[in-house]
């Protein structure tokens, strides 16, 4: 075994259960028992009933733009490498501010890959409907030094009763994908090895992932 094998993994990814909190309008996340070894049946199988941006999930550009890729187009090496986890708490919206730091923490360079803690605990018990959205400076400040992927532990990057999604807009304008309702609670900022895969539904605008994270340090 070696010894990148044996560092600790972190799972960053918000457990599911039965009534587990989804945005407002979209389907319940439903996961019913419909076979049972113990009344009979050969196997125990289960039924599952959701929205897709249910939990820590990926926004395929499609989601935001109607002329964005879907969910296949999304490279996978976007979604495997080196990223930075930062802290961002407080009010309002997370600015282009929040980069300048980005150099140093990342020890010189900034990864393609960037998570923003704001502050959200990893279980919600009802919907969040005050949490701390991204800004379009700080998209665009992100996308200027090469970043890719930005995952928020909000499950939004716009407010929650956003008309325009200019944030949303801005993704699309500057080509980043975007994760969202990540667990980041109990993870120290700094660098780390990310791995977010979505499942593999073609032509979907977004997926639940298992997103785990990797210390390099």
């Amino acid at each position: 075994m070696t010894a990148a094998s044996e560092r600790a993994i972190i799972d960053v990814t918000r457990a599911l259960y039965d009534g587990h909190p989804t945005w407002p309008g979209d389907d319940p996340f439903s996961l019913t028992q419909v076979a049972h070894i113990a009344r009979g049946d050969s196997v125990n199988v289960m039924r599952l009933e959701t929205s897709n941006h249910v939990g820590t999930h990926l926004d395929a550009p499609y989601h935001y733009d109607d002329g964005g890729a879907r969910l296949q187009g999304v490279p996978l090496t976007w979604l495997v490498g080196e990223c930075l986890v930062i802290d961002a708490p407080g009010d309002g919206a997370v600015g282009a501010e929040v980069a300048t730091s980005l150099g140093p923490l990342g020890g010189g360079s900034v990864p393609p890959r960037v998570l923003i803690r704001t502050g959200e605990p990893d279980r919600w018990e009802t919907f969040p409907a005050d949490f701390r959205p991204l800004s379009v400076a700080l998209v665009d400040a992100l996308a200027d030094l090469g970043v890719v992927l930005v995952g928020t532990d909000a499950p939004s990057v716009d407010v929650l009763d956003s008309k325009d999604l200019a944030v949303h807009a801005a993704f699309a304008r500057r080509g980043l994908v975007i994760v969202e309702g990540l667990a980041l609670d109990a993870v120290t900022p700094g660098r780390y090895e990310l791995v977010c895969l979505p499942l593999r539904l073609h032509d979907a605008d977004a997926s639940p992932v298992r997103a785990v994270l990797r210390p390099l340090d």
